[in-house]
């Protein structure tokens, strides 16, 4: 069937779901903690007791964690599927919507871009939001670097929003108007009618450029595209190899005509523009003048069953990659995967529905802190596992993102992490949408929102939400709750809820006659395997202002952040304070060499060096003579240039910064690298003994990996991963920490650069430019020039020792037991430098010597270093009144070298 038509944007109408009348609550109200409150998944729960289940999960299955309702018809079901790779156990996190296509308040449809628009990016989040979806999932593939276009076909409320792309094995999920769901893959096909019948072929609606299959042919070389209102912008497409002939077309007549270039207008609302090239744009010159009318027909045609289909027969359709379940079995690839990481471990995206047709299934399987990701195959068998009859791959990786309406919420919220990190998520040119159409009904029931884990001292405010009986949030603003706890672990203080101690604790709410009650996990230390502070080192100079986010990874391995107000601070060595995570210098005594600045949180603790001059400017590029050169692999496809310029990115035009511009396009598919070269073959020296480099980059949201290369002494090369995804645009400053990578100096920064890797490079750009700016070294607290360099000479149960030669008198002399040295801590650190603690109710010894912190409790083997809870095979013990510790073990801690000499019980420490 044809169509006469041209394709119209149709846009949703919100719900928003807010009752008129006040809500009143009485005893006999449904109070809902299983779907509220009870089983909701936060992102950042631990896996192993999001269930309430602490059992492992078998491998190769699935275990089902929690499940919650969105709305009638439409609930969230989380899963974790436990696998082995090798010697190795990985657990993957899946999301299932499940929507019932046989409820009638139950409605899928596409949503596209920024504000409906084709060729616009737009993040998950915000598309929900402005469509009023209750969920949504990223949708199609698009090119990098390109028209921020899907490459499939999309379709709307029946109405073509883009066309397929001429490629092979790609396929998309439909829904037919009378609510039936379709995996197929769909040709497009058309033409332009005049009245006197001549006619030409239509080859796509709304479509980018790109290389048809098979083949290799440009798409706009002699052809012909509609494009419609609902395209943004006035290149139609972006594509400099072929110049359009464009024809507007308002009501079936033509109204205007550019010749030999694009009309300088978008499309306007009731009206199409035809664009044509060569041939197609020859026949435009010959039949088309303004006055003339003509027709646009166009229909799909199915590759399974080769009949045509008219668009406006489906509900909505939303494309993807390969075909992945067919019959309830997983499926052969349709599409070579090779360029979409098929066989590599990543984040996951998918769209399927049940064998009797009722349920679609949209699918997200998460890669981040939580969660390993899935092979292709992996996914697979997962979604096998889930019940889906059949199912198609949608984009994956960095654009994986599913949003979700809390019940008795209005807004939707990021379901889980991102690849990306945390709440970063990726614009994407179009998604899939989960909607309802139900009328506002009778409130059935209240659920608590609000933090479920709180930290002690944290303050938390909660709510009550109300929802209806078809499950969408009623306004439940005008109730008068009450809150108090069921026992001390949490307190009610004036208008917020205060963590107390460490463990579960019972929050209440009451309305009238109606009562719900929430369950809170308070963090303590023993729940914690690490406690570290985000910025590792500080300026030792009065005025100085750093943040110092403190971070908890739990037992699980999760990691987050520490309320601000739930930590305490202890400064040593300089006068200061910590205000809303914020350490602030005051002042520095005359002569101080290092401070320290300590967290604590329930008892573990943690600490950040404070030293002089710990940080030095090694480059701005503003008085360089730094020769710059760029170099690119694979040679000869891998191009680009470097600069040294003012005025880029905000800078000034004297404020100079290091610029690097790169184009990846040719190649084919392979590991691409775009270099910075300094100094050509020489490099840029470090200050001896750098731990760290601080510097600023303005980053073209490419998604490319960030490194830089440092050549050491024993010339050997160190590749420094700087930054996993150049995700933002725009000046950022980041650092990298060397400490741990054994550099030996003098060592020279010999290149800054950039890597797109075979793997997932359907998901970067392959060309545009980032800059640097601002080098800093960092330098360690505990350089010599803060701490003496000795050699020291103990003799077991003698009270005479030696520091560089010079005899030294001990106050108690070395003790040997179990096959361990002990010694007062004083002996080291009076030779080596450090600062000890005694902590006597709590028989804690803490000791400080630069970046290095250590806690041991008298008697107990494990310990904590730099905030990491470890295990050894000695403890402090007491004895005669003394604390004494295990001289092998805290000396090594402290980076320092032990040879024991049996012959004569001596110790030499250096």
């Amino acid at each position: 069937m044809g169509k006469s038509n041209q394709p119209v944007l149709h846009t949703h109408t919100r719900r928003m779901g807010t009752k008129a009348a006040a809500v009143v609550l009485s005893g006999a109200l449904f109070i809902h903690p299983a779907f509220g409150w009870g089983n909701y998944v936060y992102a950042d729960a631990p896996v192993e007791s999001t269930s309430g289940n602490t059992h492992a999960a078998p491998l190769n299955s699935l275990q089902k964690l929690s499940e919650e309702i969105l709305t009638s018809g439409a609930r969230l079901v989380t899963y974790q599927y436990a696998l082995q790779r090798g010697t190795k156990t990985y657990k993957t996190r899946m999301n299932v919507i499940e929507a019932d296509l046989s409820n009638p308040y139950i409605k899928l449809d596409v949503m596209t871009g920024k504000d409906g628009k084709t060729a616009t990016g737009n993040p998950v989040t915000k598309m929900t939001k402005e469509t009023g979806a209750v969920a949504g999932v990223n949708g199609d593939y698009w090119m990098m670097g390109s028209d921020q276009v899907p490459m499939g076909g999309s379709i709307s409320k029946g109405e073509m929003i883009t066309s397929p792309a001429e490629l092979t094995g790609m396929y998309a999920f439909a829904v037919t108007k009378s609510g039936t769901p379709t995996i197929d893959q769909y040709r497009f096909t058309g033409n332009v009618a005049l009245a006197d019948g001549q006619t030409f072929p239509l080859s796509g609606i709304n479509k980018m450029k790109y290389d048809k299959e098979p083949g290799k042919q440009h798409s706009h070389i002699n052809a012909m595209y509609v494009y419609t209102s609902t395209w943004k912008g006035m290149k139609r497409p972006n594509d400099t190899t072929t110049t359009p002939t464009e024809v507007l077309v308002r009501n079936g007549v033509v109204e205007q005509i550019s010749d030999m270039g694009a009309l300088p207008m978008e499309v306007p609302e009731d009206g199409v523009i035809l664009r044509g090239h060569g041939q197609a744009a020859e026949f435009m010159r010959r039949t088309m003048q303004v006055g003339t009318s003509l027709k646009i027909d166009y229909k799909l045609l199915s590759q399974s069953t080769g009949q045509s289909v008219d668009p406006s027969s489906f509900q909505m359709m939303i494309s993807g990659h390969t075909l992945l379940v067919e019959n309830g079995k997983a499926s052969s690839f349709t599409r070579d995967t090779s360029g979409i990481s098929g066989s590599g471990v990543t984040a996951r995206t998918a769209v399927g529905y049940s064998k009797d047709g009722r349920y679609a299934y949209i699918v997200t399987a998460e890669s981040n802190s939580v969660s390993s990701g899935f092979t292709l195959k992996e996914f697979q068998q997962a979604l096998v596992q889930a019940g889906i009859w059949k199912a198609v791959n949608l984009d994956g990786g960095g654009s994986t993102t599913m949003t979700n309406r809390p019940l008795g919420e209005f807004d939707t919220k990021l379901t889980h992490e991102t690849k990306e990190g945390g709440n970063n998520v990726r614009s994407v040119v179009n998604g899939l949408g989960v909607f309802t159409t139900a009328p506002e009904g009778k409130v059935k029931g209240m659920t608590l929102s609000g933090e479920k884990t709180l930290f002690i001292g944290q303050r938390a405010t909660y709510s009550m939400k109300a929802y209806d009986e078809h499950y969408n949030p009623v306004d439940a603003s005008n109730l008068d709750v009450k809150w108090s706890s069921a026992d001390g672990k949490i307190k009610w203080d004036k208008d917020a809820f205060v963590a107390q101690s460490s463990g579960k604790a019972t929050i209440v709410a009451t309305s009238g006659g109606a009562k719900t009650t929430g369950e809170v996990t308070i963090i303590g230390a023993k729940d914690l395997s690490s406690l570290q502070i985000a910025t590792g080192s500080a300026p030792l100079s009065a005025g100085a202002s750093v943040p110092v986010p403190v971070k908890a990874t739990l037992l699980n391995g999760n990691q987050t952040i520490v309320p601000a107000s739930a930590v305490k601070w202890e400064i040593r060595g300089f006068n200061g304070k910590v205000e809303d995570g914020v350490l602030k210098v005051n002042s520095v005594p005359e002569g101080s060499k290092i401070g320290y600045a300590i967290a604590s949180y329930d008892g573990l603790r943690t600490m950040i060096p404070l030293t002089l001059g710990s940080e030095k400017l090694i480059e701005n590029f503003n008085q360089t003579n730094m020769s710059i050169s760029f170099s690119g692999l694979p040679k000869g496809s891998t191009k680009g240039q470097v600069s040294i310029e003012g005025g880029f990115g905000g800078h000034g035009a004297n404020d100079k910064v290091l610029k690097l511009s790169y184009d990846m396009n040719a190649g084919g598919s392979a590991d691409k690298f775009a270099y910075a070269e300094l100094n050509g073959s020489t490099g840029m020296e470090l200050p001896n003994g750098t731990s760290g480099l601080k510097f600023d980059v303005y980053g073209d949201k490419s998604f490319t990996n960030l490194r830089l290369e440092i050549h050491d002494a024993n010339k050997k090369a160190h590749y420094v991963n700087v930054a996993e995804s150049i995700n933002w645009e725009g000046w950022k400053t980041v650092e990298v920490d060397l400490s741990s990578l054994g550099i030996s100096y003098p060592a020279k920064l010999k290149r800054l650069y950039l890597v797109n890797f075979k793997e997932d490079q359907d998901e970067r750009a392959t060309e545009g430019t980032v800059a640097f700016d601002n080098l800093i070294a960092q330098l360690p607290a505990g350089s010599s020039d803060i701490f003496p360099t000795a050699t020291m000479n103990l003799t077991v149960n003698s009270k005479s020792s030696k520091v560089n030669g010079a005899v030294k008198k001990l106050d108690v002399a070395p003790i040997v037991l179990n096959g361990s040295t002990y010694v007062p801590v004083r002996v080291v650190l009076d030779a080596f430098g450090g600062e000890a603690l005694w902590n006597g109710p709590a028989q804690t010894v803490t000791i400080m010597r630069g970046e290095r912190f250590l806690e041991m409790i008298v008697n107990q083997k494990g310990f904590v270093r730099n905030g990491s809870r470890l295990a050894s095979d000695v403890a402090p013990i007491i004895r005669q009144g003394r604390t004494l510790v295990p001289l092998r073990f805290v000396s090594e801690q402290l980076g320092l070298t032990v040879k024991w000499e049996q012959n004569t019980k001596s110790i030499t420490i250096h």
